[in-house]
């Protein structure tokens, strides 16, 4: 067992060091090159950039030269827009939090499930705060309930049975038709509440935010103890929302 682990990370290495200097080469790098830059083996270094090959990590040129493959590059985008989403929310979330006092949150959805990606914080010696890095599930969290109204009633009701609608406290939506009936009015509304759903004594509002698309990529929601919450949060984090949504590339519909 232990041998199987230290050859898989071995490997791991071995294929990080491939790819590094696949990036160090202007051009498709040859064979030869990335067995001398790496110290391996040319027939080790070109069993892992064949497997790696096969699964488009890396592009095997004509000439039988190497570069990066096109599934590298799609992860890249990846990491490259939750980036521009973090360093485009925080001056957004820092100018809601001055305006209600409470801690404002950025999720996004993985799953069936909203992580927690940032946040900034009440200075109420009270507060409520997410650690990130933290999930839970969509239908107990004002967030994750706009994610599940994106869908239809036939992709809500395939949630409910995946999970099983757990119940968190006595005000958690455990049945189908009375969440689906909350979702469309989430919708509508253009935000949505969790009314002490998730955890007792604690109420959040939550709105979507969308990129050039019209996707749903995240979602901020404002959270406090259920007593400090007002309605004139509603208009001030529309606002938020819609800002974000529009440093993201949304337009809204004319």
């Amino acid at each position: 067992m232990k041998k199987t682990a230290i050859s898989s990370i071995q490997v791991i290495d071995r294929v990080t060091a491939l790819l590094e200097a696949i990036t160090t080469h202007a051009e498709p790098a040859s064979l030869k090159y990335l067995s001398a830059e790496t110290q391996l083996h040319p027939s080790t270094a070109f069993r892992i950039l064949n497997a790696l090959a096969k699964h488009d990590l890396v592009e095997r040129t004509s000439a039988g030269r190497y570069a990066l493959g096109m599934k590298l590059l799609r992860f890249g985008s990846h990491v490259h827009g939750k980036v521009d989403l973090l360093r485009e929310a925080k001056p957004v979330m820092e100018w809601l939090r001055s305006q209600v006092g409470e801690t404002v949150n950025l999720t996004v959805r993985e799953g069936d499930e909203v992580v927690y990606i940032e946040r900034v914080t009440s200075s109420h010696m009270m507060r409520v705060e997410q650690v990130i890095g933290s999930r839970a599930p969509l239908h107990v969290t004002a967030v994750g309930k706009l994610f599940l109204s994106e869908g239809d009633e036939k992709a809500c009701r395939a949630y409910a049975r995946r999970t099983g609608l757990p119940r968190y406290t006595p005000n958690t939506l455990t049945q189908i038709t009375r969440l689906w009936k909350h979702l469309e009015s989430a919708r509508k509304q253009g935000y949505a509440l969790d009314d002490e759903e998730a955890e007792q004594g604690v109420s959040c509002v939550g709105v979507a935010v969308r990129d050039r698309h019209e996707t749903m990529i995240a979602g901020l929601s404002i959270s406090a103890p259920r007593e400090r919450r007002q309605s004139s949060w509603i208009n001030l984090i529309k606002k938020a929302g819609t800002d974000l949504s529009a440093r993201m590339g949304y337009s809204q519909p004319k």
